[in-house]
């Protein structure tokens, strides 16, 4: 009988236990304050490359994060570090990153400069592995001008169906696209002889980021100050990654009764399913320094028309999806 009873009483806890863990909030997903985060699978792990999210001159090193389910998370410090990056100084940023050729390839800005005449911008590091340790690829910034008013941060990689990569990048309410090398250490020129063709959609502030789903291709930016109530995420659809690019509307803003100033995102799209999840920052409730912001995560729809859904910010973020 003492046995059955105990057997029932661990039975309990233990199905309590999984309750409690099923039912758990997972937003955000990692401790510590994290801004602008790339979210991407590698293998059978999902990982986030995030902004440290300090004053300026503390921004000096990415750590990244890694997942098998999206709900348990290994912090893996320090992956970059501008001791590494010897033209970087300060204000590193916006990681994003692509595997090609069997190496790990991670842009970032580095330097917030505001003119030509200061030294910074994009540049690029490798690693062998995702977790790194990664090292600069050229020794200077990759892009280092301001070029149809874009000043060159907030940088992502995109790899088209055809398997051209293209960097879009962009702040100050400006955008722009750039064929990539095959090396990642230039540009190709496009066919009119530009190398920086600018493709920002009504309302871009910064942050952009695109897909393809279904032969479309979705640009996603944030709008409004990232400081700011007003900071969110709105989207275009265009046939092709050059656009033209006709704001559709908001998919991503902030809940008073949730958190303020969600935006600078991402999107993982799991591997052979139509399974998609958004990958943002918010600040607390009740935080009201700018640096305040966490990462989170929520699952992102499509109606009939494959026009994206308004996503709700929540503190259940997700449920565990694992890759294998």
């Amino acid at each position: 009988m003492k046995h059955i009873l105990l057997s029932g009483i661990l039975l309990a806890t233990l199905v309590s236990g999984y309750a409690q863990q099923s039912d758990k909030n997972n937003n955000p997903v990692f401790e510590g304050w994290y801004a602008d985060p790339e979210g991407i699978i590698f293998g059978d792990q999902y990982w986030i490359y995030p902004t440290y999210s300090a004053p300026y001159e503390k921004q000096v090193f990415f750590d990244a994060f890694s997942s098998p389910d999206l709900v348990h998370w290994t912090k893996h410090e320090k992956v970059l570090d501008t001791a590494n990056v010897k033209w970087a100084k300060r204000a590193v940023w916006a990681p994003s990153i692509i595997e090609n050729g069997g190496k790990y390839f991670l842009f970032f800005g580095a330097n917030d400069i505001q003119s030509n005449e200061e030294y910074g911008g994009i540049g690029v590091a490798v690693a062998d592995r995702p977790e790194g340790p990664f090292r600069d690829h050229l020794g200077k910034p990759l892009i280092d001008k301001f070029y149809n008013g874009a000043q060159p941060i907030d940088q992502f990689v995109f790899r088209d169906a055809d398997g051209t990569h293209y960097l879009i990048y962009g702040g100050w309410k400006h955008c722009n696209i750039a064929k990539l090398n095959e090396d990642f250490t230039g540009f190709i020129p496009f066919d009119n002889g530009e190398t920086f063709r600018e493709v920002t959609p009504e309302n871009y502030v910064e942050g952009p980021f695109m897909f393809i789903r279904d032969g479309k291709y979705y640009f996603m930016w944030s709008e409004g100050g990232w400081t700011g109530p007003d900071y969110s995420v709105a989207y275009a659809i265009a046939d092709s990654p050059m656009g033209p690019f006709k704001r559709i509307g908001k998919i991503l803003q902030q809940d008073m009764d949730i958190a303020t100033g969600a935006g600078h995102h991402s999107v993982i799209k799991v591997p052979e399913k139509d399974r998609w999840y958004i990958v943002y920052h918010r600040r607390p409730l009740g935080e009201t320094d700018r640096n305040s912001r966490e990462t989170c995560i929520e699952e992102m729809h499509f109606d009939e028309d494959g026009l994206i859904r308004p996503v709700k910010i929540t503190d259940e973020g997700v449920k565990s999806d694992p890759l294998r």
